[in-house]
């Protein structure tokens, strides 16, 4: 039994990895019913276990200390995907994939940052390889949906796409809205193919980040109901053990 702090427990997601010190637990149950009043009730004057007790198989085994810091492996892996010619070509850096991936550094593990010319076959194949090899969850690509003549990314997207879903980035757009007209241009759009979510976000960083946001709240919810789980998100990935 170890006791935590600043660490919601409870929030945690079914198959989250939690490593503690050289530990490596994985979570297999949360919560557990109290048919008595143990030490922690009757030193408290309630019992935690139903709502914050957390269960876990050992993968990796080894020694916790108190102090030892607690990270949280996040379940889902994202790939960001930047469609830019002039980065590809490296004429100047790519800024909106790694704001991408900073905003999401806590919630899903970044497992590819890809950056692409804007050519709508090259976009078309590398989404049909991290789909149908199940190299990521969810896909965030970023550029090219705007009205420029290699502008591809939506194209490419409804192309290798089984099932739309528009209510993403209508919701992106929406919000955009209120921050300039100029969001009611955007021709981004939102996907599944087999078990992978696809979504267009703009190519500026600020864009990038602010529609991202919006779909945040629900990221967890969405992509536990695309594996047929409904579970809560996880917390922050680094907090420490008591």
């Amino acid at each position: 039994n170890i006791t935590t702090e600043g660490l919601e427990f409870g929030l945690l997601q079914l198959g989250v990895k939690v490593q503690i010190g050289d530990c490596l637990l994985e979570v297999t149950q949360i919560g557990k019913e109290c048919h008595q009043h143990c030490q922690i009730y009757q030193q408290v004057g309630m019992c935690i276990m139903p709502t914050e007790g957390v269960f876990t198989r050992v993968l990796a085994g080894g020694q916790i200390r108190a102090g030892d810091v607690i990270t949280i492996i996040p379940r889902f892996r994202a790939a960001i995907i930047t469609m830019s010619d002039k980065a590809f070509a490296g004429q100047r850096a790519d800024a909106s994939g790694p704001a991408i991936a900073k905003v999401l550094q806590d919630r899903v593990q970044v497992t590819h940052q890809i950056v692409l010319s804007d050519d709508q076959e090259g976009l078309e194949s590398t989404l049909r390889k991290l789909c149908d090899k199940s190299e990521a969850d969810v896909i965030f690509t970023t550029g090219g949906t705007g009205f420029s003549p290699r502008d591809h990314t939506p194209e490419a997207t409804l192309a290798v796409s089984e099932r739309l879903v528009p209510g993403i980035t209508e919701a992106m757009r929406a919000a955009s809205l209120k921050i300039t007209p100029r969001a009611m241009l955007s021709r981004a759009t939102a996907g599944i193919r087999g078990k992978t979510l696809i979504i267009n976000l703009p190519g500026s960083p600020k864009a990038a980040v602010e529609c991202l946001e919006v779909f945040l709240p629900v990221m967890a919810h969405a992509l536990e109901t695309l594996v047929g789980e409904t579970v809560e998100c996880a917390p922050p990935s680094e907090q420490i053990a008591q």
